[in-house]
Parts: C-alpha cells; sequence; structure tokens
C-alpha cells in the first residue's frame, strides 16, 4: 500500500462557536481541548511519524499565517499551502487539491479531513483509514460513518448497505441522508444501520477526478481554470478570487458521494466529534455530578446541565439556572439556552450585518509577525499591546493621519525613523511622527512586547502604506 497523502481542509468561517470562534480566527485554531488548537492535533494525528505523506493544507486566505505558524509551532513543514481566496464549499476545494496532487501522482491516496474536527482515539482512526485505504485503491470513493450515540439532528447519515469484496470493514453506500428531525434521527438510531456521516474522505486521485467529470464536468473545468492562473508567493499557491469564484459553490456531498455509484463507508468509532455547537464541545468533555461543563474561573451554585466557559479573566457565577449556555470573552458574552445552541450563528449573522467587529476578530488580532490587542480607544487616540515574534518584523510604512509613541516593556526592538536606526531594550521610548517611514523588528530570541499610543484624525487599520513586506502584504489593509 501506498503511502497516504493528508489534504487537511482548513475553511470555516467561526459562526457555530461565536464569542469562542471568529471569521478571521475561526474554531480550529483554538485550543478548545488541550494545550494545542484542533488544527494542529488534526495535522500530528496524519504526521509522517504514522507512516503518512507530506499534507497539503488547503486554506482560507485570510488565515495563511496561521497556518504556517502553528504548524511550526508542532515541528510540522509546509512545503506548499493552497489558498482560497473565498469559500465555494467542500467539493471545489477538494477538486483543486486532488488536481494539484495528481501533477505528482496520478493514482495518489487522498485522504480530507476537516480540520476542526477533534478525535480521541488516534490508534482507532488509523485502523479506519487502513480500512478506507484498501477500498481506496481498489476505486471506491470512501467516507467514514461514526457509530451514532444519540439521535442527532445536526449531522447527515449514512445508510450502510452489503459488504464489499476483499475490503474488510467496508460497505456500499445504500443512502445519504440528510439532516434529519427529532423523530426520523431516533428512527436511524434505533434501526442500528445508519451512522453519521463525519465528513472524511478518502479517495484515489484519478477516481475522484472521473467522477467530476461525470456528475460535475463544469465545476472541474472551472477550477482547472482557476489552478492554471494561480501564483506562488511564499510557501502559498493563492488562485485569483475572479477564478475561484467562477467555480460553482457545492458540498462534496452534493456534488459527488450522491450521484456517484462507487460510494463506500467504513462505519467507525474513535472519539469523533466535529464539535459543531457548544453541546458538541460539552460532550467531548467530562461533566460535573450535576451535568455541567466548565472552563477556567466559575462558581457555581444550583446551576445543572449547563456548560460555562470563562475567557476573559473574570469570576463567571451562576445561580439557579439549568440548560444554559454561558461564554465570555473580553469583549463578548453570549448567553443562550441549551436547545438553542444551533442557532448561534444567526447572532454573528445579526454582528456582520450591523458591521460589528466582534464578528471577525477578538480583541487579540494577530499577524504572520505576531499579535495586537487594543487596550483603550477614544476619539484621536488608541492604545495598544503588541507582540514581536522573535525574529520577525513588521511591514516598512507609514501613515497619513496618525503619529505613535512605542514603549517597550520586554525584549529589544530595532526600529527604523526615517534614516535612522535605534536599538531599544526595556523601559525605552520612541516617538514616531505623522508621516515618518518606519519599522518594527525584533532581533532577540525572546517575544518582544511593547505598548504603542496612536494619536491623530483617523486610527483605521487601513491608514497603513507598506512600503516593504517580508510576507508580501503591499496591497493587503
Amino acid at each position: 500500500m501506498k503511502k497516504i497523502k493528508p489534504v487537511i481542509l482548513s475553511g470555516g468561517s467561526g459562526s457555530r462557536l461565536w464569542p469562542l470562534s471568529r471569521s478571521k480566527y475561526p474554531k480550529q485554531f483554538l485550543p478548545l481541548l488541550g494545550s494545542k488548537s484542533l488544527f494542529a492535533q488534526t495535522l500530528e494525528r496524519v504526521g509522517v511519524d504514522y507512516g503518512f505523506d507530506m499534507p497539503l493544507v488547503v486554506a482560507n486566505e485570510h488565515h495563511r499565517f496561521i497556518v504556517n505558524e502553528q504548524a511550526e509551532k508542532v515541528g510540522i513543514s509546509m512545503p506548499q499551502i493552497l489558498l482560497e481566496p473565498l469559500g465555494r464549499n467542500t467539493a471545489p476545494a477538494i477538486a483543486a487539491a486532488t488536481l494539484l496532487a495528481a501533477k505528482d501522482d496520478p493514482e495518489a491516496l487522498l485522504l480530507f479531513l476537516p480540520s476542526d474536527h477533534v478525535i480521541m482515539d488516534t490508534p482507532g482512526f488509523h485502523k479506519a483509514v487502513k480500512k478506507a485505504a484498501v477500498a481506496a485503491a481498489a476505486g471506491h470513493l470512501c467516507c467514514f460513518g461514526m457509530a451514532p450515540t444519540r439521535a442527532e439532528t445536526g449531522y447527515g447519515y449514512i445508510a450502510a448497505g452489503s459488504p464489499l469484496d476483499g475490503c474488510d470493514g467496508t460497505f456500499r453506500v445504500d443512502a445519504f441522508k440528510e439532516k434529519p428531525d427529532a423523530a426520523t434521527a431516533q428512527a436511524y438510531l434505533d434501526a442500528g444501520t445508519y451512522s453519521w456521516n463525519s465528513g472524511m474522505f478518502l479517495f484515489r486521485a484519478d477516481v475522484i477526478l472521473d467522477e467530476f467529470r461525470r456528475h460535475q464536468a463544469e465545476m472541474l473545468a472551472a477550477t482547472e481554470k482557476a489552478l492554471a492562473g494561480a501564483r506562488e508567493d511564499l510557501n502559498f499557491l493563492r488562485m485569483a478570487e475572479a477564478d475561484f469564484g467562477a467555480v460553482p459553490a457545492e458540498s462534496i456531498d452534493y456534488a459527488i458521494m450522491e450521484p456517484t455509484d462507487k460510494a463506500a463507508v467504513v462505519p467507525a468509532e474513535f472519539g469523533w466529534s466535529d464539535v459543531g455547537s457548544f453541546t458538541a464541545l460539552a460532550d467531548v468533555q467530562k461533566a460535573d455530578a450535576s451535568g455541567n461543563v466548565t472552563y477556567g474561573d466559575v462558581m457555581l451554585e444550583d446551576t445543572s446541565d449547563s456548560f460555562i466557559h470563562q475567557g476573559d479573566g473574570m469570576l463567571v457565577a451562576t445561580l439557579g439556572v439549568k440548560d444554559l449556555i454561558v461564554v465570555t470573552s473580553d469583549d463578548a458574552v453570549l448567553v443562550a439556552d441549551k436547545s438553542r445552541d444551533q442557532d448561534v450563528k444567526k447572532i454573528v449573522d445579526r454582528l456582520k450585518g450591523a458591521g460589528r467587529e466582534e464578528a471577525h476578530f477578538h480583541s487579540v488580532v494577530y499577524r504572520p509577525w505576531g499579535n495586537y490587542k487594543t487596550l483603550a480607544l477614544g476619539d484621536r487616540y488608541q492604545v495598544k499591546e503588541i507582540e514581536v515574534y522573535p525574529g520577525k518584523r513588521l511591514s516598512l510604512q507609514k501613515h497619513h493621519h496618525r503619529a505613535e509613541h512605542w514603549v517597550i516593556v520586554e525584549g529589544s526592538a530595532v526600529v527604523t525613523r526615517d534614516k535612522e536606526t535605534h536599538l531599544l531594550s526595556e523601559n525605552q521610548s520612541i516617538y514616531l511622527p505623522l508621516g515618518a517611514v518606519h519599522r518594527l523588528e525584533n532581533p532577540g530570541k525572546i517575544p518582544l512586547r511593547l505598548i504603542e499610543v496612536q494619536s491623530g484624525s483617523y486610527l483605521g487599520e487601513d491608514d497603513i502604506v507598506r512600503l516593504e513586506d517580508d510576507f508580501h502584504r503591499e496591497g493587503e489593509k
């Protein structure tokens, strides 16, 4: 059996776990279980130490530097990351990744995995992948069906048919079922022949491309055009928005898996969850004697069957409540009935409609060089805490509407100001007048932290004119 190439699908808008998850920093990049993010855990689960080929990541363009940073933290090389300039659902992402992988090996075995899933039993996962690989090598399109533990209405279901000859533990797919109502979900659970559709797949590249030609020829042709026009930028392969926007948007389930006659399923149990709601997040954690799952500094009194997540450094106390979701951050608080957790995205839609930044950004905003957090904001001033990673530097830039004052609080900084260069250490500061060409660099081996005070008539992030940039963002805001 040849090596399996993992393809990690890292899109998503972060709407169902708001306010923990935001569109510019969605749930796969958060350490929801343990100290590592879901994305990092996914990469490690299919690492070369387990016999897998080098991974290919398909990511949202806005997340490209986060992908690099998190892969670097767990010591995984990212020779190339395929970027989507906008979301077109899973079928175009899978088509693009397959076309790219097929250039090196037309018969490559490709394991497609969402980056934001939880898998508690890694050996069990590897065992299921090996079963699926046998069937995929024989020309079947394999999905992974999770044994249902409850009458879940938030998942699609797979009806397993007859066993596949020569493929132990693998079955033909009789039908894919849409997300059911409660009564139908209970009937599926009682029948014992249905499994949850996990959204993970294993295909042979040439086989899935043939199915695209049969069932989605227009989508495949448009994807080929988008890839042909893609440009390399650092370790990114960037498709143009106009080209990729012309690709029809569809899920792989609708586009290929439902019409194909090659669908197969590997029923499995390996502690899987898509963590698609706060209830799902609670289900993969241990509850107390009253059915509560808590995180952070929480005090409960006469509280039961609730999920309480404290994430802002302040105590959260509940009294006399049941079946609640309470999630706090330093810029937003969510209180919801547990039965409505699938509707959290309605709040996010309203925030977007109102132009609220809370839909997109956390109070800590991540950049390829580090991050910043706004501490205070007034009509003509803004105060930020800035962290610059070791060896990184910001773009050479200037501002038309604001001046800045930097105070170093930890580490050392090399500051370019017009034609001058200054080396600053803790408790030292520098003033950057309006219009000055400047750059900040961390030459040390520890993080550089500073307080930035901005003052001026306009303080928006789009008042940045990048003259040079290590990350090729000259035209971006």
